[in-house]
């Protein structure tokens, strides 16, 4: 078993589409990034990347790269899974908070969790999303951008 730890942060654009969790959510602000700046997914991602010691999301789609200027996270997390395929781990189970004041984003959950696994090819019982405020507090709380963290377990799949 290995677990591994994620976290992004943007801030928020007013020239850009707010995308979480996968899903387009409605609001006057998006996040500013490179990709589509889908905090959620980078911070899984990471976390994937992580527990299989296979670097970061920056290490295999760097934002100096052009050909992941303005990508579908929901790409990356594809190819990130394909990754942890490959060297021999199964995803156990994803637990993920996203940290923002607005908007609120309770309703929009079990979309984000059902597209997760989807895109994780894992049961749905397998994701956790959870969001919290930051009662105004920090950059978050002002509104100036989103956070996220993740934790995830992967299993090394023996050759029997």
């Amino acid at each position: 078993m290995r677990i591994g730890f994620g976290y992004d942060v943007h801030r928020f654009s007013e020239s850009r589409e707010l995308w979480l969790g996968g899903i387009l959510i409605p609001h006057t602000k998006g996040l500013l990034g490179h990709s589509d700046a889908d905090v959620l997914i980078h911070a899984i991602c990471d976390a994937l990347l992580g527990a299989a010691a296979l670097g970061d999301i920056g290490m295999h789609f760097p934002d100096t790269d052009p050909e992941y200027k303005g990508i579908d996270s929901k790409v990356l997390l594809k190819e990130t899974a394909k990754k942890i395929a490959s060297a021999g781990y199964s995803i156990q189970n994803i637990d993920s908070t996203l940290v923002l004041q607005v908007p609120k984003i309770s309703p929009y959950i079990g979309l984000m969790r059902k597209t997760l696994s989807e895109h994780l090819a894992i049961d749905l019982s397998q994701v956790s999303v959870k969001a919290t405020t930051t009662e105004r507090l920090g950059f978050e709380g002002r509104e100036e951008g989103v956070s996220a963290y993740a934790v995830v377990l992967l299993e090394y799949k023996q050759d029997t």
